[in-house]
């Protein structure tokens, strides 16, 4: 429990905006909340969210600890009091989660809280099943990225362990994944296998292709194959078995078929005539293949896991 003493500096507020104020962590509707539920008192009674402070009121909050801390990117996660998450699958050890197009997975420069990593750590949270307070060092974490404009299948670790050996069997290739995309005109031939090597050029956030080993690129295989094609729109299932930055959206576009919606590597006019601002690339599909030990996570081997739906996919190929 805290309490706060009302000076003269701080009379004459109502409370709700005297607590947006002193415990910038807590929601606004969670404050109501704990108004009503009398966790939030002022000289020992029910309050009410507009009733005016005066000089010398004492306000007893009995909330977590965690709520009276600084604000910082590793508490934001506080703020969020209906996570927004597409829960694929999760159990004790993992989380497989439906990242929309358009969403961080993490922070940058621009967004601090609307990241799909803090709406996890606020479900986790809220569930009571992760408590920060009491794991120290460990905090439940994402074991794999994927652009802000692409959706699809992240993995979540809930513990140390899990996330110990998802990194490697990441690292070690034996978690299959697929993705769904749109690539322009029609694709030949219709399956097959493109091997490069991918240079990034960090000013331009963009990597250019080779097809012999050049300094500091990074060889890439990709295999793919056509499910459909209407008109100049084909619809393919794409085969990471390299995971660079870009991989699949430089390697369609250095084959001549860029992808639907694609800012970076596609064609603007086509992007415009489809009213396409996000690159038509979902990771839809993933299959733990462990040939290796996978202690606690051995139940997983053999087992895939697919979105409900792929957004672009209903939309041009019903």
């Amino acid at each position: 429990m805290r309490e706060f003493h009302i000076g003269k500096n701080d009379e004459n507020q109502r409370l709700d905006r005297f607590l947006g104020k002193a415990i910038p962590l807590l929601p606004a509707s969670l404050a109501q909340k704990y108004i009503r539920l009398k966790r939030i008192k002022v000289n020992g009674a029910r309050a009410q969210r507009d009733q005016k402070l005066v000089a010398g009121d004492i306000l007893q909050c009995y909330i977590n600890d965690e709520f009276f801390e600084s604000p910082s990117e590793e508490n934001v996660y506080l703020t969020i009091t209906t996570p927004r998450l597409k829960i694929v699958y999760e159990d004790e050890n993992i989380m497989l989660l439906d990242k929309p197009a358009g969403m961080l997975a993490h922070a940058d420069e621009h967004e601090k809280v609307n990241t799909l990593v803090n709406h996890m750590l606020a479900y986790l949270y809220q569930k009571r099943e992760w408590r920060p307070r009491e794991e120290n060092a460990f905090t439940p974490a994402l074991c794999n990225r994927i652009d802000r404009n692409t959706g699809g299948i992240v993995v979540a670790a809930k513990n140390a362990e899990a996330l110990r050996i998802l990194n490697d069997k990441i690292r070690d290739r034996e978690i299959a994944k697929y993705y769904l995309c749109i690539a322009l005109g029609r694709v030949e031939p219709p399956k097959g296998r493109i091997e490069c090597f991918l240079r990034k050029d960090e000013k331009s956030n963009t990597v250019r292709v080779y097809h012999r080993p050049v300094p500091d690129g990074r060889s890439a295989i990709t295999l793919y194959q056509t499910l459909q094609t209407r008109g100049e729109l084909s619809l393919l299932e794409v085969e990471l078995l390299t995971g660079r930055t870009h991989q699949i959206r430089a390697s369609m576009a250095d084959l001549g078929h860029p992808l639907l919606g694609d800012g970076k590597y596609g064609v603007g006019s086509v992007n415009r005539k489809y009213g396409e601002t996000h690159q038509a690339l979902y990771s839809y599909r993933l299959r733990f293949d462990f040939p290796s030990d996978a202690g606690i996570l051995e139940y997983l081997h053999g087992r895939e896991f697919q979105v409900d739906e792929v957004p672009f996919q209903k939309k041009y190929f019903g």
